[in-house]
């Protein structure tokens, strides 16, 4: 009888064991989740603005000492021209697989080597940053991440918002504006702009490069904006569901435009029929 006891026993306690290595071998796959932080430019009145980023950190929880790295030191720095990042140009600033649960904060580092250029200026402008934003830019997330799933969140950087003039000195400073919405939670407007051009007293409807395409709530509240590019092209991301105009103010030669309310839902992309600028 002390025998049948003893054997069942260490049955129970094989049976326990491998309960637990079968639980431990099932989270290896399921407690992460894969993150991804795309850079796009709500652009301003500059010919370039380069940015230096040396590192890019997340938080889990509340305590500043929980800061961690994502990607490896030779990642770094990341050297990007923000009013390149416009018509649904993006950066990948990053793509990689972290622990799953509460993703609090990211913080985005930045280092002293941050130039503007200005039109009708030869030469490149240093762009001073403040010590705090090279300490590191916080950005809220307060985003659950559930294991296994995949999660992108879009940083719109508003550059016209960002540069700063030192007060009459002539010099600017670098003080980050930027947006973060999650792809998921976001739709998007993409659409054409043409200005019309009359050759020979005939009307011909030209794309429009380089004009800022306003995303407003329909009780007028900003929210973002972007440019279009060489074909007239814009694409502006990361918006809420809702209803939003688009507004394109003070194009030289040409009328201003305000939309009709345009119906924004998560996961689409709105495509709106060409805007044509009329010549007042």
């Amino acid at each position: 009888m002390m025998l049948k006891k003893i054997y069942f026993a260490a049955i129970a306690a094989m049976v326990v064991m491998l309960g637990f290595q079968s639980c431990d071998s099932s989270d290896e796959g399921n407690g992460t989740a894969s993150v991804q932080l795309k850079l796009v430019d709500a652009p301003g009145d500059y010919l370039e603005v380069n940015v230096n980023i040396v590192d890019i950190q997340y938080n889990n929880g509340d305590s500043e000492e929980g800061w961690m790295s994502f990607g490896e030191p030779e990642d770094y720095p990341i050297n990007v021209d923000l009013t390149t990042l416009i018509a649904g140009n993006s950066l990948l600033l990053v793509n990689q697989i972290i622990p799953s649960g509460m993703l609090k904060q990211i913080r985005l580092v930045l280092g002293d080597g941050n130039t503007l250029k200005i039109e009708g200026q030869s030469e490149m402008m240093h762009l001073s940053t403040p010590s705090a934003m090279q300490s590191g830019l916080k950005l809220k997330i307060n985003t659950a991440l559930e294991p296994g799933y995949s999660y992108t969140f879009i940083l719109d950087w508003d550059v016209q918002k960002s540069v700063v003039m030192a007060g009459g000195s002539g010099n600017y400073n670098l003080k980050p504006v930027i947006r973060v919405n999650a792809e998921v939670n976001s739709g998007s407007i993409a659409g054409n702009l043409k200005g019309e051009v009359l050759v020979n007293q005939v009307p011909v409807f030209n794309p429009l490069e380089n004009a800022i395409v306003g995303v407003y709530t329909t009780a007028g509240v900003y929210v973002a904006e972007s440019g279009t590019d060489a074909d007239g092209d814009f694409l502006i991301l990361g918006l809420a569901s809702g209803d939003y105009t688009l507004k394109i103010m003070n194009q030289v030669a040409y009328d201003d435009y305000v939309s009709t309310p345009i119906t924004v839902t998560v996961g689409t992309v709105n495509t709106i029929l060409p805007i044509v600028l009329m010549i007042p």
